[in-house]
């Protein structure tokens, strides 16, 4: 039977970090602690913070479910993941802006070229430009997993639009609103300056035409995308403007955002679209979300876009593996967070053991995200394995895989009172005149017992976020 770290206890006896939730998880009865979870999802539910699942019959918005048995990081363990996520996040950015210009990685055959160039997520578009600051990805979640006390790994790279940044906040706000003494006998690290930060980075690459305090603004799909509530939480709490494609037009250079008094020149676009929507002209000609002749105000300095089209092609899957490679190659150091060890189902003797090993390993689609396209292979059915065995034989350049981690957990409360869950750790890293992330991040649950898959599209939770202050 495989062990799994468990992160409040060791051998019975709680570990540090958690010794001020020892008493309060211990005096808490069962009657208090359901009325306590009903109280939360009802503050959930009054506030709107809901989850669109796409496919769902009837009303496909639902809350993802709230844990109120917070996780807790030590100062000195978030100095070290600190540390290593702000030195992925320039790596990142150092590759992006290199593929969109020499291509220095390629050309010295540290990545291969077609991973790099014929890669969907590439955008040619950008390809020669320079975007503020060089930066490509302003807003980079980086998905991280633990295996014992000092052993934590890489899962993935969010360079895109990372999501769930809303949860972060609030259930750090429900978790003091519910339970203020646990706030006042624990020195807990705050999270909410991350919307005073978010701004201060999206401000602070504004185009070098505005000669002005910037005019910011966030683009969304719209009020049916699974995370409109983030996009207008946001939207509120840094104070800017909340638009949609039809709310902007390109003209003289400029962006421009219709308003009561007139027409507004827009200086920074958060966009919470994909690339391919983003601009008709350019990208999707169908695209009813996006802003005619956008990419041409983009290209000649007359707005930024964050995170700048083209992002995409730093967090696929294929190109993961090479990130600690980025970090040699562009910052002359070791990477201080380890990858996990990936197979490339593209190399032949990748690819020979894959297929060897299946019943074991997690096979992941390239450039899959949200828990689909993916096998746990010790959690599958021979069926499933086979059916993905087939997919991968086919098309062996779409799919990597990995092996199944023991992957660390948390105390969780479930109908029959406490029990371990497994558990991962999105935090925010924050990319503009300077790198920045908060302390704390987005803690992800697996609610059912023995499931790796905490993503909420697959019936994952959430849960608060500690970084005790010293």
């Amino acid at each position: 039977m495989t062990e799994y770290f468990n992160e409040m206890f060791d051998g019975g006896k709680v570990r540090q970090p958690y010794g001020g939730l020892d008493g309060w998880m211990r005096d808490m009865p069962a009657e208090l602690r359901a009325m306590k979870q009903a109280e939360a999802e009802a503050l959930f539910r009054r506030i709107g913070i809901t989850f669109a699942v796409y496919g769902e019959g009837g009303d496909p918005d639902r809350l993802i479910p709230f844990d109120m048995f917070p996780r807790v990081f030590t100062q000195t363990e978030w100095r070290k993941l600190e540390r290593g996520i702000k030195q992925r996040a320039r790596a990142l950015n150092a590759f992006l802006l290199d593929v969109y210009g020499r291509g220095e990685i390629v050309r010295a055959g540290r990545i291969p070229a077609r991973l790099v160039y014929q890669n969907e997520a590439y955008e040619r578009a950008v390809s020669g430009f320079i975007p503020p600051r060089g930066i490509y990805s302003h807003i980079v979640g980086i998905d991280l997993v633990r295996t014992g006390p000092d052993q934590f790994y890489v899962l993935e790279d969010n360079c895109r639009t990372p999501s769930g940044v809303s949860y972060m906040l609030e259930n750090r706000e429900i978790m003091m609103r519910m339970f203020p003494q646990l706030f006042r006998e624990n020195r807990i690290e705050p999270v909410d300056g991350y919307p005073d930060a978010l701004r201060r980075t999206l401000a602070s690459v504004a185009p070098a035409k505005c000669d002005r305090e910037p005019t910011i603004a966030i683009l969304t799909p719209g009020h049916f995308n699974s995370a409109y509530y983030e996009h207008s939480f946001l939207a509120d709490l840094m104070g800017v403007e909340l638009v949609e494609g039809a709310d902007l037009f390109c003209e003289g250079g400029f962006c421009w955002m219709r308003t009561t008094e007139g027409p507004k020149k827009l200086d920074v676009i958060y966009r919470r679209i994909d690339d391919a929507f983003i601009d008709p002209l350019c990208f999707r000609p169908d695209s009813m979300l996006g802003v005619p002749g956008l990419m041409d105000v983009y290209r000649s300095g007359g707005v930024t876009i964050c995170s700048a089209p083209g992002a995409g092609v730093a967090d696929d899957k294929a190109i993961y593996t090479f990130v600690p490679e980025m970090v040699r190659f562009y910052l002359g150091e070791e990477p201080l967070l380890e990858n996990v060890p990936t197979w490339q189902c593209a190399k032949p003797d990748d690819l020979k053991y894959v297929l060897d090993h299946l019943p074991e390993l997690v096979v992941k689609e390239v450039h899959g995200s949200g828990g689909y396209g993916m096998l746990v292979g010790p959690k599958a059915t021979k069926e499933q394995i086979e059916t993905f065995r087939i997919k991968i034989k086919e098309n062996p350049v779409n799919y990597i895989a990995q092996p199944t981690l023991a992957l660390s957990t948390t105390p969780t409360f479930v109908e029959e009172g406490v029990a371990p869950r497994h558990v991962d750790l999105r935090p925010y890293c924050l990319v503009g005149e300077k790198v920045e992330l908060v302390p704390g991040g987005l803690t992800r649950v697996a609610l059912t017992e023995g499931s790796l898959v905490v993503n909420s599209s697959q019936g994952g939770g959430v849960k608060d976020t500690w970084v005790l202050a010293e």
